[in-house]
């Protein structure tokens, strides 16, 4: 089979599958994001050479399909409906994008010290990116209650206590995550402050600053509620710029694709 089937295959689990979570999830919910999950890395091995591929496009959807198969993980343990029905859509449209779209990329060689640097770096961007939807949900559900309005989107979430602190775990996570990513670039990287990697590495630092800024005040002062959503997208703002931010540049304005 064509990876352009698989690919439109993948995407219409993908679909059902935020139908399924938005009703009611139960076990074939969870059978089919497992498959479409599955689908989506076969794709991703398929499309890019088996390899970690950090051009614009194939990023975007290897990070898609990462935020996906964590949804679906954390939906086992901590049921939070709504996440899947806004990750896995987005997680269609990423790979649909990558498959028809985007040019075709290869990865570049890169050291073992540099994939597991690079690996880490998806991973806790990963987790922070289900982090900042559950952010957003958090300002749904916390303005639905002001205006005593329970009805849509709010209705399908959790109590608010759940969501906030599911939200800050993820963060947890991910800033380890990051923090480990960090280490191994300090450690492995050349140059880590050369010309092209400067702004990466400037606004990587920033987000993990905010990200542990937020982190030591909800430990230290019990932050939450509006201040942690704001800070939660800031950090996720910079560590998109961080990650993704040169790429677009280069290959979407600059035409500039290695």
């Amino acid at each position: 089979m064509s990876i352009h089937a698989l690919a439109l295959i993948a995407a219409a689990l993908y679909l059902i599958v935020a139908a399924l979570f938005a009703r009611n999830p139960r076990l074939p919910a969870f059978i089919v994001a497992a498959i479409a999950v599955c689908t989506h890395a076969a794709i991703l091995a398929g499309q890019h050479g088996g390899g970690v591929d950090l051009h614009f496009f194939a990023a975007l959807s290897l990070v898609a399909g990462c935020v996906a198969a964590l949804c679906l993980l954390v939906n086992l343990f901590r049921p939070v409906a709504a996440l899947g029905t806004i990750v896995f859509p987005l997680a269609a449209i990423l790979l649909l994008v990558d498959v028809f779209l985007a040019p075709h990329t290869e990865p570049l060689p890169i050291d073992w010290q540099i994939k597991l640097h690079v690996i880490f770096g998806l991973l806790g961007f990963s987790v922070l990116s289900l982090a900042a939807v559950l952010a957003v949900l958090l300002a749904v559900q916390e303005r639905a209650l002001r205006a005593r309005r329970f009805d849509g989107l709010a209705a399908a979430l959790p109590p608010l206590t759940l969501t906030e602190t599911l939200m800050f775990q993820l963060i947890g996570a991910g800033f380890a995550l990051l923090t480990v990513s960090i280490l191994i670039g300090f450690l492995f990287v050349a140059n880590l402050f050369a010309q092209h990697l400067i702004h990466k590495t400037v606004l990587t630092i920033a987000a993990w600053i905010m990200f542990g800024a937020l982190l030591l005040g909800r430990w230290r002062y019990g932050w939450r509620g509006r201040r942690a959503v704001r800070m939660t997208l800031i950090g996720m703002i910079l560590l998109l710029l961080a990650f993704f931010g040169s790429r677009f540049v280069l290959e979407l304005v600059l035409k500039r694709v290695p």
